[in-house]
């Protein structure tokens, strides 16, 4: 399972990452998440500049499941969107942790980045919820 929990990323309670490089956070839903939904068919992301807040939804994934919402795993400004993502969703069944990365954010807050899971932590998390 860990080799689909890349460990330098942060993880969410909700099965998004984080990678970050300085002041920018890329965003993306783990291979977890991804497993779980099934075939991803839509993906609704918001505009460049928009502002999104820790723990509010961004956006949605369609699966032929369900409709999910998606996450922000940090507070700040939206500054990249991966624009191919809304014609090839494909992309997020394929390689949800490169091409299928969702949001770039300016990060705001960078204490709020120790309140996410490092890679060992999520893996432990899924343990527990695959056992509910």
């Amino acid at each position: 399972m860990s080799e689909n929990v890349p460990s330098d990323l942060l993880y969410t309670r909700e099965h998004e990452w984080a990678r970050i490089d300085g002041k920018i956070a890329t965003v993306g839903i783990t291979r977890f998440a991804v497993d779980q939904l099934g075939d991803i068919t839509q993906v609704d992301l918001p505009r460049e500049g928009e502002n999104v807040r820790k723990d509010d939804v961004f956006g949605t994934v369609e699966s032929v499941k369900a409709v999910s919402d998606l996450f922000s795993p940090l507070t700040g400004k939206v500054i990249k969107v991966n624009t191919p993502l809304p014609d090839t969703p494909e992309y997020l069944n394929d390689d949800p942790y490169d091409e299928g990365w969702l949001i770039q954010i300016e990060i705001a807050n960078p204490d709020e980045a120790t309140k996410l899971m490092n890679a060992d932590q999520y893996v432990e998390f899924i343990k527990e919820q695959e056992a509910e």
